[in-house]
């Protein structure tokens, strides 16, 4: 069997920015649908493959970095695109040893994968939002109230603290009215959104910033894979399904249009 020797790139990487006038200048990965973009079986057939994480298929006409998905437990991997030959029995797609590990695909299972090509293009993102002006001093004289006595009209300065409580308790009385619970971390089993694996902590380090940049909360957790150390960049934690599905699509509008949810 024959393949096209990919281009020697790393399969992650932190996108790298740069100033302009109007904000920031990234380089990103962008999916190109256009290029090539397939949702098919693919298959490893149990023995050991060289040149790590890849797929191939007929209609590849050069060699591309890729994600690639499995889309029965959502496990997903940068990887490469490599071209196969056509008369080889079986499903189209071919997948590494090192891809089936990391998709937990079953040798000899046909696996039903999605498989996309990556490239990187230069994108300019918005500065962070100013901060919000300070609040107003609670010293400061509070407006007066009409009030009407006896057929007059007179005018009565406001409680502020009985006039916050009354505001409080008309827009959530329920809350007001319920017993105080202890605080919980989180209700969800997946509270995490995983942006991406790095083999370089400064790159992690600087997606992480990236992200806290825009306003999220960013952790950078090490690990270890196959004895080398890498890390991880996780966004959250958040609180409900609402709070996570918009920490999803925020993370995606940075460039992190693989990330995935995580439980830590």
């Amino acid at each position: 069997m024959s393949f096209l020797k990919p281009k020697e790139e790393p399969a992650t990487e932190t996108p790298e920015s740069s100033e302009s006038e109007s904000g920031n200048v990234i380089e990103r990965d962008v999916e190109k649908p256009d290029v090539f973009e397939t949702t098919e079986k693919g298959l490893w057939d149990g023995r050991p493959s060289l040149g790590g994480i890849w797929v191939a298929h007929p209609d590849a006409e050069t060699p591309e970095r890729v994600i690639i998905r499995n889309t029965s437990n959502g496990k997903s991997v940068n990887g490469a695109l490599f071209r196969r030959e056509r008369d080889i029995p079986g499903p189209s797609l071919q997948v590494s040893s090192e891809a089936a590990e990391e998709l937990g695909m079953l040798a000899g299972a046909p696996t039903e994968l999605y498989v996309i090509v990556l490239r990187r293009e230069k994108v300019e993102v918005a500065p962070p939002p100013e901060p919000a002006p300070a609040p107003a001093d609670a010293a400061a004289p509070v407006e007066a109230a009409a009030v009407e006595t006896s057929g007059e009209i007179t005018e009565t300065p406001l409680d502020p603290i009985v006039g916050a409580a009354a505001a409080i308790e008309a827009a959530e009385p329920e809350v007001a009215a319920a017993p105080a619970a202890p605080a919980k971390t989180s209700s969800l089993m997946k509270p995490y959104v995983q942006i991406g694996t790095y083999g370089v902590e400064e790159n992690a380090n600087r997606a992480a910033e990236q992200l806290q940049a825009a306003g999220l909360t960013a952790t950078v957790r090490e690990g270890t894979r196959r004895d080398k150390p890498l890390w991880r960049v996780l966004a959250g934690p958040v609180q409900t399904r609402a709070e996570r599905k918009e920490l999803q699509k925020k993370v995606a509008e940075l460039g992190f249009s693989d990330a995935y949810i995580v439980r830590k």
